[in-house]
């Protein structure tokens, strides 16, 4: 067998992984948090060119990690966002995930008004005790959301890294531009697993 597999025991497999991530990625301008944030996003998805796109506004990480601190709730946009998120550490920080995509009275709304289900679920169930919304699938839900948090005293995280190639990078580049709190990653790459992946590497921060 001319392939030669690395030899790692099961518990070592994912530090392993971060070094080599380390190791390729060089020097780089990030701090510590942010690091170990564009680090794990690398880890989720194979592809070094998050370390490019990624984006994060002034204070959003340490935003993202008061409000697990204070108990906040995290409010997706699908379920597969909320399936990547460990909810067993959320839940030592007194918080919980909330997706709404499949409510039947956010299905009947998003059908009388023609709108996304994700669209209806973040309009309607984004109030103050939502601390971070994550949004990985629908570039309609981040819309709604940046519309949303002007109305609001004390505005979430947004972490918004929708992938696709309708509206995902516009509306990237509109969370960027309205000068928002947020986390994402330009261009039409994202996905559930990178907002998860961020969701989770905060956690691992507010932790320590």
């Amino acid at each position: 067998m001319s392939v030669k597999l690395q030899e790692v025991a099961p518990g070592d497999i994912e530090q392993e992984s971060f070094n080599i991530i380390e190791k390729e990625l060089g020097p780089t301008e990030f701090d510590p948090a942010t690091f170990k944030i564009v680090q794990r996003v690398i880890h989720a998805t194979g592809d070094f060119s998050f370390a490019e796109n990624m984006r994060f506004a002034p204070g959003a990480i340490e935003a993202g990690i008061k409000a697990l601190k204070a108990g906040k709730n995290i409010l997706t946009d699908v379920n597969m966002v909320a399936a990547g998120i460990n909810k067993t550490m959320l839940a030592r920080f007194g918080g919980e995930v909330i997706c709404k995509v499949a409510d039947q009275e956010v299905a009947r709304k998003a059908k009388e008004e023609g709108t996304t289900r994700s669209e209806m679920a973040i309009s309607m169930y984004l109030d103050e005790s939502i601390g971070i919304v994550a949004m990985g699938n629908a570039p309609t839900a981040l819309v709604a959301s940046i519309k949303k948090v002007k109305e609001m005293s004390e505005p979430p995280l947004l972490v918004g890294v929708p992938v696709g190639f309708v509206n995902a990078a516009e509306s990237k580049a509109l969370l960027v531009e309205q000068n928002n709190c947020y986390i994402t990653s330009l261009g039409r790459k994202g996905g559930s697993p990178i907002a998860a992946a961020i969701i989770n590497a905060m956690m691992k921060l507010a932790a320590k």
